[in-house]
């Protein structure tokens, strides 16, 4: 068919000239409505028309490269087809598949006139022929994005979180504005038009045909003038590569015919690789417009002409499209060598300024950086890492976070040698030793607790990687090698500028990424390990749980040794606040015990840190150290033969086994427990008993009846013969250690309901005859009484009473016997045998517990005269008790005896036993026992009165309630032993209630928060926070006040601090004065801290109800104690813990830092505390006047009145609040002008004196910044201020450091006046404009950041050719379409001028 006869259904001749025009004179920017009869006839084109025509087209244009045929620009001419109607009436049908409610027929037709059009233009002579338009072009172009339903992207679009975006930022609440709500109503109009299977392969083979006809036109007709045009074009192949999944691998080799390629991404992916061909422009241009373009593909992201990009959905189909984006890069630079080296460093600095937070984006994109970078030079790829290594150190917390992931990648390529690049500067940035230690080991005193938990745990990964030089790093970092030792301090770095983000939100100008450095510091090896165990203790979850890792790492691969120091941390974890951090504690023990089976001293931290996790109050935790004892105790126990050798696995058991039975048998009630719960579980099997049975003959025979003690209480079965012999074989036996008799008298009492009344005797008379011996050591004592007590157990109590009676009575007569030769005799003490004494005391404790009926009167004389001196009496009056015995004097106080301190300690606990069966004896002895606490001078003496009087309080309660204080007073004791039992017993009663808050006991222990003591302080937090605070959450804010007058000892308040203390006591507790100020304040810190913002806002009305009012009121005098309190209380209310924390905490920051915002409750959360900030906000507003401002207005002229130095206290508090209401000064203080005008004076003089302050600080710490090098690594900002001298068990937050938040805001401006800034200038990157001394208007002076290309706004060029600028710290930066304006006047004018003007008018 002729080409003319293909023409005839567009009816051209039939078109109206007014018609065409109308539609030329629209630009073809909407659609011009045609004769209906006309209309219709158009629209009843088939699709086969549109194919002929485009046949005879093609074959046309085909034929025209053949110079003797004839143009088809000719051939329309002689036959008067009009050229203008045609180019119209293809508009029409383009435009009408455009719209949104085409059907699919009209969507075919007008992808293939689209097509028909583009062919046109592709023919020579297309522009002399007038049927070239730019906004046709495009319109046709882009045609595929409107025929081709949208529905899935567009729901992507909409169900992706637009959280985490290129700046970095925490999510904000998205505000639903009008443009979007009219996108979700056409997509919803869209979604009702529903399309076949078969609708959509005819909408995709007009597609394909489309994509072709671009492609063709591309081949031929140069779009080197038309910028715009290219850069649409790039946009709509960035587009299409998500059109269609490719089967097979894909080529990106230079197509000979496009019929070849035979998926739509494949096409769009030569679309782009002709784009960069020089017939289109200059390459490096085209290069970066195209780079540019696939960075969003690479980020996995959605970006639009406008607006943010927003984040995809990382499914298979897109990841797919990012790998095949990514070998699509690595082709251009493999084809365009050293001209594309440029632009890919660009690429690469904008994939990782425009990174996410979300964790699996950046792992995908650092395995993208990874792979272009392996495709550089080792010149370029040093210059990169220099970049990498400033821009680790950005002000952007996700920057720095995504620094280390690269890091990380990096480690895993081959490393590049130093031959690879000849200039020294760069050559150090090559090794792995550079990245490790420079880059992602100084991440450990980042100021964000994510990153630092995340570098800490890559660097525990670094030890695991197959390269040598990577681990030797480490190993360097953590060995002494050196004397200069760098704390923890604040040192600035440099930093991203915020000010680039421009606030239209358009996209991120795609220039080269600009970072200042710093200075450089050598870390010892002794501080970063300090550094590293003081991490393990942070405050922040995730910082604990990385430091872990690391920690365990390190002593894995025996980088640090295997000190018990070190080990002991890892042990003290597992009993974490955070549940999370207890099973990673778990876990690292683990890992440790298997890396390290034979390790004594692993061994033992690891029964250190799992036993006692058998108890956790939570499950998942008692579940896990099951788990853990289980594998490693339980089921490694085999049956035993002395011809046989153990395997490691078994030798690890019985080591453990061993361990427990000797060095760490303080934890043997948590081990049973532990038995308890198996026991409920059935885990207990006759072959385990067998087994168990076989090794009592081995020489590990200690840790068998260990577990056969723990076994055989829930086993009915078990073999008594074999126990008996064992039993006979001890009996005989001197060489069996003592821990070993307390578990095999453990086994007899157990079995003892199982033997015969023979087999019970024989072992009762053993028993006798051993007690008797007093050669047992005093647990094995123990042991044999209770063994003793369970043999003779019966059904009837009277009898089994009456046998305790015989037998125990036995021993209570025999121990008074020998206490009676001792203390009776004349020189009976004089050859005392204090072992024997105190083992006869232990024996005569233990057994009357059995046979209180058995202890007589003279028995407790004689205990008592172990402590002191009453021999005449009992000489005289061996029946009776003396008629009187002195009631108040201490034991100590009493003629002093002659025995050694160690017997009176065991006499002490033996009379504590004795009046725990008889309460005469305790109302006789407790006034005794509580002078003794204050006035004794032996410290095991009065440690024991201390346990003996907590444990007659649980039985004794209302008795010993009264001598509560003189208990809670030795938490102020010269001993810190006693200071710390004191503080266990009173907690452990307290949690049982046996004891009440009452009196002073809430101050005694906040006094034992400043203990002078680290351990004893932090303990005392623990017990306060993690055992009392639970059981009653109201119990710091109902004591808040109280602790105000208290601790100043301040007693004229009606209602405060009357509870009775002697004088001794107030002077031991008071806490008052300026020598004690900050202890004070410290304790007022950590009650706050610990406040809800409820009890923070009714604290705050309360103080002023209770304290501010009676000053003002003057019913309290403003003599010198009142104007402390007074004073004391406005630096309290001016404590930025005193503010509430929904209103000073940034909305999603709390949780932000803990876990990665990975789905849209936290969103949610974030809109809500939004919300709940504003409530809370005008609420304590609205309280602040009506309350607080009259009481400071009143307050004020009564100090004035009496030229009070409090005066000055309290304009500092209200300089401190008003800084939230700045600009309601007038407002607040309407009722007292005077008031306003001095504190607006006072805020504006404060924040002047802030600023000098800072520029100050920043001129002598930015005045010596350097290049890093290879042999230094830097602490860099965000640092984390070096905290106090000591550490604290439960993790503490971290205190703010005046100066470190003064470097944080650095003005950059400033910075740059005094500190060059240090650019990486690329080879190619950046093409000169003018001079280099001037800069354009979008390169403001002083920013951290420049870039060197923008989405079509700013570009730079070059007037005199394309020299490259090697070293240049300024880029020039020019719009395309104006020049930089001359620089703006300042308009400053003076306060006294404006003062003037405003009376002139």
């Amino acid at each position: 068919m002729s080409l003319i006869s293909a023409l005839q259904f567009l009816r051209l001749n039939e078109i109206p000239e007014a018609w065409v025009d109308a539609v030329w004179d629209l630009e073809f920017t909407e659609r011009k409505s045609l004769d209906d009869t006309i209309a219709d006839e158009l629209a009843a084109s088939e699709d086969k028309a549109f194919i002929t025509l485009y046949q005879c087209l093609l074959a046309h244009a085909t034929d025209q490269e053949d110079e003797a045929s004839q143009s088809i620009w000719a051939i329309l001419g002689e036959n008067e087809v009009p050229i203008k109607s045609l180019v119209a009436v293809l508009s029409f049908f383009v435009l009408t598949g455009k719209a949104k409610t085409a059907n699919v027929q009209q969507r075919v037709s007008g992808l293939h006139a689209a097509s028909l059009y583009l062919l046109l233009l592709g023919i020579p002579g297309s522009i002399a022929s007038k049927v070239f338009h730019e906004v046709l072009l495009d319109t046709c172009s882009d045609l595929t994005s409107h025929c081709w339903p949208q529905d899935p992207g567009k729901k992507r679009k909409k169900d992706s979180t637009k959280s985490s975006q290129a700046d970095g930022k925490r999510s904000r609440p998205l505000r639903r504005e009008t443009p979007e709500m009219e996108v979700d109503e056409e997509e919803d109009e869209e979604e009702e038009l529903n399309f076949s299977a078969r609708d959509l392969m005819k909408i995709r083979d007009a597609v394909v045909v489309l994509v072709q006809s671009l492609l063709r036109l591309l081949q031929t007709f140069s779009l080197k003038d038309r910028p715009q045009s290219a850069g649409n074009c790039t946009q709509i192949f960035s587009k299409l590569l998500y059109f269609e999944p490719v089967i097979g691998e894909m080529t990106f080799a230079s197509a000979l015919d496009i019929r070849e390629l035979r998926s739509v991404p494949e096409m769009a992916f030569y679309g782009l690789q002709l784009l960069c061909s020089p017939k289109h422009g200059d390459q490096k241009e085209s290069l970066r417009r195209v780079f540019h373009r696939l960075l969003y593909v690479i980020l996995m992201m959605n970006k639009d002409n406008r607006g943010k990009p927003s984040l995809l959905v990382p499914n298979q189909a897109v990841q797919s499209t990012r790998n095949q984006a990514l070998r699509f890069v690595c082709h251009l630079v493999d084809e365009l060598k050293e001209m594309s080296l440029p632009v890919l460093q660009i690429l690469l600095q904008h994939l990782c300024f425009q990174m996410v937070e979300k964790s699996e984006f950046r792992s995908h994109g650092a395995q993208a950086v990874g792979m272009l970078t392996s495709q550089m030079e080792s010149p370029d790829y040093a210059a990169f890492i220099k970049w990498l290594f400033n821009f680790s150190r950005s002000s952007k917390m996700v920057c720095r976070l995504f620094s280390v992931d690269v890091v990380m990648v990096l480690l895993e390529q081959p490393e590049r040698g130093p031959e690879g690049c000849q200039d020294p500067e760069f050559s150090c940035f090559l090794p792995h030793k550079f990245l490790i230690q420079n880059l992602l080991f100084d991440r450990r005193m980042d100021d964000s607790p994510t990153v630092q938990g995340h570098a800490l745990a890559c660097l525990a990964q670094c030890l695991e990687l197959p390269s040598l030089n990577a681990t030797r790093a480490v190993h360097n970092l953590f060995y002494a090698t050196g004397t200069q030792t760098v704390l923890e301090s604040e040192i600035t770095e440099g930093s991203l500028s915020a000010h680039q983000t421009q606030k239209t939100y358009r996209t991120l100008p795609f220039r080269t990424v600009e970072i200042s450095t710093t200075d450089v510091s050598d870390c010892d090896a002794r501080e970063n390990l300090a550094l590293l165990l003081r991490r393990v203790k942070d405050s922040k979850i995730n910082v604990r749980k990385s430091a872990l890792q690391t920690l365990v790492g390190l002593l894995k691969h025996n980088v640090i040794p295997l000190s018990w120091e070190n080990l002991a941390t890892l042990s003290e974890r597992c009993r974490d606040p955070a549940v999370s951090v207890k099973k990673k504690a778990l876990q690292c023990l683990g890992e440790l015990l298997s890396a390290k089976p034979e390790c004594r001293v692993v061994q033992k931290a690891w029964l250190q840190g799992v036993v006692p996790a058998v108890v956790d109050p939570e499950n998942s935790v008692q579940d896990k150290a099951l788990e853990a004892l289980d594998q490693v105790l339980l089921s490694q126990v085999k049956l035993y033969s002395a011809s046989r050798h153990l395997d490691a696995s078994q030798r690890l058991t019985w080591d453990l086994l061993d361990l427990l039975c000797n060095e760490c048998w303080n934890l043997s009630r948590y081990f049973s427990r532990a038995f308890t719960i198996w026991s409920k579980q059935n885990k207990f099997t006759q072959a385990l008993i067998t087994n168990l049975m076989s090794h009592t003959e081995a020489d590990h025979a200690a840790g068998a009846w260990l577990l056969l003690s723990k076994v055989v209480p829930s086993f009915p079965s078990l073999p008594y013969g074999k126990i008996l012999d064992a039993w006979d074989s001890v009996v005989s036996s001197k060489a069996v250690t003592g821990t070993t008799c307390c578990h095999i008298l453990c086994v007899m009492g157990d079995i003892a309901m199982h033997l015969n009344e023979d087999t019970k005797d024989r072992i009762i008379d053993d028993l006798m005859s051993w007690l008797k011996t007093f050669t047992l050591s005093l647990e094995v004592i123990c042991a044999a009484v209770e063994a003793l007590y369970q043999l003779g157990r019966s059904e009837d109590i009277k009898q089994t009473q009456a046998f305790l009676n015989q037998r125990c009575g036995e021993l209570v007569s025999v121990c008074e016997a020998y206490l009676a030769n001792i203390i009776l005799r004349e020189k009976g003490a004089q050859n005392l045998n204090e072992e024997l004494m105190v083992k006869h005391l232990h024996t005569l404790g233990v057994a009357s517990l059995h046979c209180p009926a058995k202890v007589g009167k003279r028995t407790v004389l004689l205990v008592e005269s172990v402590l002191t001196a009453h021999s005449d009496t009992l000489a005289e009056c061996q029946e009776e008790l003396p008629a009187s015995l002195p009631q108040s004097l201490p034991l100590s106080q009493f003629k002093a005896n002659s025995l050694p301190t160690s017997v009176r300690a065991h006499g002490v606990i033996t009379l504590g036993k004795l009046c725990l069966q008889h309460e005469e004896l305790v109302q006789k002895y407790l006034p005794v026992f509580a002078r003794e606490l204050e006035l004794g001078t032996e410290v095991a003496v009065r440690n024991n009165v201390l346990v003996i009087m907590c444990d007659l309080c649980v039985r004794y309660t209302n008795i010993v309630e009264h001598y509560i204080p003189n208990i809670s007073a030795c938490l102020r004791d010269a001993e810190a032993v006693i200071r710390e039992q004191t503080l266990i017993m009173l907690t452990s009663l307290l949690q049982e209630e046996f004891v009440k808050w009452k009196g002073s006991l809430f101050f005694r222990f906040m006094v034992a928060l400043v203990d002078p003591v680290p351990a004893i302080a932090s303990l005392c937090e623990y017990c306060l926070l993690h055992l009392l605070l639970k059981k009653n959450p109201e119990m710091f804010s109902q004591h808040f006040i109280e602790c105000i007058f208290h601790f100043s000892s301040y007693n004229k308040h009606k209602s405060y601090n009357k509870f009775p203390e002697s004088e001794r006591e107030k002077v031991r507790f008071s806490l008052k004065g300026a020598q004690h100020r900050e202890k004070r304040f410290r304790i007022y810190r950590f009650l706050l801290e610990h406040f809800t913002d409820a009890q923070r806002f009714n604290i705050t009305v309360k103080i002023n109800q209770t304290i501010l009012a009676c000053f003002a009121d003057e019913e309290l005098p403003l003599d010198e104690d009142g104007a402390e309190i007074l004073s004391e209380t406005f630096n309290i209310l001016s404590l930025k813990e005193m503010k509430l924390q929904v209103i000073t905490t940034p909305a999603g920051g709390a949780a932000g830092e803990e876990a990665e915002e990975e789905n849209m409750a936290a969103m949610a959360k974030v809109v809500l505390q939004v919300a709940q900030k504003k409530v809370v906000s005008q609420v304590q507003k609205k309280a602040f006047i009506e309350n607080t401002v009259p009481l400071i207005i009143g307050l004020k002229s009564l100090l004035e009145q009496k030229r009070s130095p409090v005066l000055k206290d309290l304009m500092a508090y209200l300089q401190v609040t008003m800084q939230d209401y700045r600009n309601e000064v007038k407002e607040f203080f309407s009722g007292d002008e005077q008031l306003a005008a001095e504190l607006e004076f006072a805020l504006k003089t404060a924040e002047k004196e802030r600023e000098m302050a800072e520029q100050m600080d920043n001129c002598s710490l930015t005045g010596d910044e350097r290049t890093p090098t290879a042999q230094g690594s830097i602490q860099g900002s965000p640092a984390r201020s070096r905290p106090l001298p000591f550490t604290f068990a439960t993790p503490q937050p971290p205190r703010p450091n005046p100066m470190s938040a003064r470097l944080a805001f650095t003005d950059s401006s400033r910075r740059s006046e005094h500190v060059q800034s240090k650019s990486i200038a690329l080879e190619g990157t950046v093409m000169q404009k003018g001079d280099v001394d001037y800069r354009a208007i979008s390169t403001p002076k002083g920013v951290g950041i420049n870039l060197t290309f923008e989405e079509g706004v700013s570009a730079i060029f070059s007037d005199r050719g394309t020299s490259v600028v090697l070293d240049t710290s300024v880029l020039h930066v020019r719009s395309n379409e104006q020049q930089a304006p001359e620089l703006r006047l300042w308009n400053v004018q003076s306060p006294l001028r404006q003062r003037k003007k405003s009376f002139q008018v």
